[in-house]
């Protein structure tokens, strides 16, 4: 197994073990990892389709919580986030996007941890339509829609338990949107990505899963999304110092 396979499995399986224990984990995690390891543009075009496979399976263990009315309100939003995600990608060097992805990351998650406090609360259908837009131009770029709408879902005071199972639908439908638009425009090539790296990271997360489901009874999904949030920080800031030091170089 080649390094990139190595640290890809190794990100995967925490990201989709935390994913099922705190309901996100996979992209927080992956996305920076394998932006450094094979490049922000297919990097980030499999954790997308390795977010939504994980998504998929994880949903059909917590179907029972979804709310499909909230789903609904924020699903159909993604595309038109989207768009302007794979514009930009197809037209900014490597290292830029880099520092993209870094500060997205950095600063959606600064919100959710430091700044959750201090988001007001909201009701309606554009607050919801909002979060579905930015979550859909973080997952283009960064392959991370959840912490766009984890900021919606606190302002709306969702249940922790209908939050987590119903981030599950949401992130299919983002992954699938997120690859289909990058690939249709050209701003992705998922041929690039050679078959190691998929057969790594599909067996790292079904063994998260796998291990997700055990362990969940046993820890906190605040404590498990601390984890992931932490983590997260550490992979958005390593990919901007990456991406910086490459512009400055």
């Amino acid at each position: 197994m080649t390094a990139a396979a190595a640290g890809l499995f190794t990100a995967v399986l925490l990201g989709s073990l935390l994913q099922r224990v705190s309901g996100m984990g996979l992209g927080l995690i992956a996305g920076p990892v394998v932006s450094i390891l094979l490049g922000p543009v297919e990097g980030i075009l499999l954790v997308n389709v390795l977010a939504a496979v994980n998504a998929t399976l994880t949903a059909v263990t917590v179907r029972k919580n979804v709310d499909w009315r909230k789903f609904a309100s924020i699903a159909p939003y993604l595309v038109l986030g989207a768009v302007p995600g794979a514009i930009l990608i197809r037209h900014s060097p490597t290292d830029l996007l880099l520092v993209i992805v870094g500060v997205l990351l950095l600063i959606a998650l600064s919100v959710v941890t430091l700044g959750k406090r201090y988001v007001p609360r909201v009701n309606g259908a554009l607050p919801a339509a909002i979060s579905g837009v930015i979550g859909g131009f973080m997952n283009t770029l960064a392959g991370v829609a959840g912490p766009a709408i984890t900021v919606y879902a606190q302002a709306a005071r969702w249940e922790q338990r209908v939050y987590a199972a119903t981030l599950q639908p949401i992130f299919v439908v983002s992954g699938v949107v997120s690859f289909a638009i990058k690939e249709l425009t050209g701003a992705a090539d998922v041929s690039a990505l050679g078959p190691e790296l998929w057969i790594a990271g599909l067996a790292a997360m079904v063994l998260g899963i796998f291990l997700g489901v055990r362990i969940a009874p046993h820890v906190p999904s605040a404590k498990a999304r601390n984890i992931a949030l932490g983590l997260a920080i550490l992979g958005g800031g390593t990919a901007l110092v990456r991406g910086a030091a490459g512009l400055l170089g």
